[in-house]
């Protein structure tokens, strides 16, 4: 670390030197201009202004490349904030083609710019700012609520057309994930807070942490939902209202925890981990219940329905213990 010492001219403006081998580093000459962000910490951002925007570019040889293998190539390079993704071989199969094209749709802001029989071009069009961070978490929570809820709805009426939307509804809440980890990479890497006027790094950092359990709890919806082809006939009413009434008090626990986590309200987020600690007789005793059911298959459908939403609980806890970290700042 170097230091410099600040000097005063013109009676009003205060002036610092930079560090020569960093100007020679990122090609700063006399006479040009940098950029001065200031940062909600009160740290200033300094980055150079250079004559047009640094694209940065990933090219992968994809060659024999393995479908799972060539999925998880792309969204590390996503991820690591690529601008331009170049996939060439000297003939990409279509089955590769197919694979590009569905994992563009996952990734928000990635578009197939260029296509050709040897080379694939996939560009990032995003701006970070049309989307901060908060909204980001909000709406993975807002998708998530609505798939649990139909979730079970699907559940209780067998309506696999129902339980098929909620299975693909999962992935809007996994482009949302990986968006929210992609900016937080860019500013782990110095790229500067896309919302900077209104969240800081440690916030930042702290809804990440909470995007992974509401990206868990989407997938615990779309697990429930994928119970309902094993169901043959509707469940006892009574039975499912009970699961009905389960679910309900999960989710607005997650709900809470997500209240607190934007309030930074601990004696709310506390409430939500003790609520989950005092349910757990109630899912011991709707395990208890579903045990005596005649159907076998029906049986395990619903045991497993049942701890999905267990965990939600857990999951909540784990927001609420984020919201809590959150908090702890400003006491």
């Amino acid at each position: 670390m170097e230091t410099r010492k600040v000097q005063q001219t013109g009676g009003s403006t205060y002036i610092i030197s930079l560090p020569k081998q960093w100007a020679e580093k990122v090609g700063i000459e006399t006479g040009m201009r940098v950029s001065i962000k200031a940062q909600p910490d009160g740290k200033l951002l300094i980055n150079p202004i250079l004559e047009g925007r640094i694209i940065k570019t990933k090219k992968i040889d994809v060659t024999g490349c393995k479908i799972r293998e060539l999925e998880r190539d792309i969204v590390a390079a996503y991820l690591h904030g690529y601008d331009r993704i170049e996939l060439s071989s000297e003939r990409i199969l279509a089955e590769q083609k197919q694979t590009i094209r569905r994992v563009c749709y996952k990734l928000i802001g990635s578009e197939i710019t260029e296509e050709s029989s040897s080379c694939v071009v996939i560009q990032d069009l995003l701006n970070p700012n049309e989307l901060p961070i908060k909204k980001g978490v909000q709406r993975m929570f807002l998708i998530a609520r609505s798939m649990q809820k139909d979730a079970v709805r699907a559940c209780k009426t067998v309506d696999h057309d129902l339980a098929l939307d909620v299975s693909q509804r999962d992935d809007e809440v996994d482009r949302l994930y990986l968006l929210i980890s992609k900016q937080f990479r860019s500013i782990l890497c110095g790229g500067g807070m896309p919302d900077s006027s209104e969240t800081n790094i440690e916030e930042y950092h702290e809804f990440r942490m909470a995007a992974s359990p509401l990206e868990r709890i989407a997938d615990h919806a779309q697990k429930i939902a994928n119970v309902v082809p094993k169901l043959q006939h509707p469940v006892n009413d009574k039975m499912m209202e009970e699961i009905e009434e389960l679910n309900d008090a999960y989710m607005e626990l997650v709900k809470q925890s997500v209240e607190a986590l934007f309030e930074a309200d601990t004696s709310l987020a506390n409430q939500v981990i003790d609520s989950v600690d005092n349910m757990r007789t109630w899912v011991e005793e709707l395990h208890a219940s579903i045990l005596k059911l005649e159907s076998h298959e029906t049986m395990i459908s619903l045991g497993s329905v049942v701890e999905s939403l267990s965990r939600i609980g857990d999951l909540s806890s784990n927001i609420a213990e984020v919201a809590i970290n959150s908090a702890i700042r400003d006491r």
